[in-house]
């Protein structure tokens, strides 16, 4: 970051899902990862409601937005992907108040580039499975070695 930018921030990570909704949790599971670790990245844990976040997306004003969450992608469990905007308005992604393309439409108008990360649930009860939690773990450490480049797109 250069002083130009003030306190601009290079990624803002939003983590979406329900805590208790079995592999929904993936989202809030990552957002504790990222705070157990030491990293400079602004991680939100959104929970089921990423809408009331984003004044805190406009206010750190970062370059790049990453968007966190369950998605049925018809995929092994615990698969991740990066899910173009085209494919995410006739996907179900899981279950919040407003579409993820309406929340995304909206910040960007305030962001250069958003990124939208999926991860196949197996369960949307229960606990978190394994295979998911595994998944979101390889997932922080991608995006903490700037690495995203390294997840398929999902077709």
């Amino acid at each position: 970051m250069n002083d130009s930018e003030g306190n601009r921030a290079d990624y803002l990570i939003m983590c979406i899902g329900n805590r208790d909704g079995g592999d929904d949790a993936i989202g809030p599971y990552i957002s504790d990862k990222f705070k157990q670790e030491e990293c400079d990245l602004v991680v939100l844990d959104c929970g089921t409601v990423p809408e009331n976040f984003t004044s805190i997306v406009k206010q750190h004003n970062p370059k790049n937005l990453i968007i966190i969450d369950a998605v049925e992608m018809s995929l092994n469990p615990g698969e991740i992907r990066i899910v173009p905007k085209e494919k995410i308005g006739v996907m179900h992604i899981s279950t919040h108040g407003i579409p993820i393309s309406v929340l995304m439409n909206y910040l960007g108008q305030y962001v250069e580039n958003i990124t939208f990360i999926g991860i196949q649930p197996e369960t949307m009860s229960g606990e978190i499975s394994k295979n998911v939690k595994k998944s979101g773990e390889r997932l922080v450490k991608l995006i903490k070695n700037k690495k995203i480049e390294q997840i398929k797109t999902l077709h």
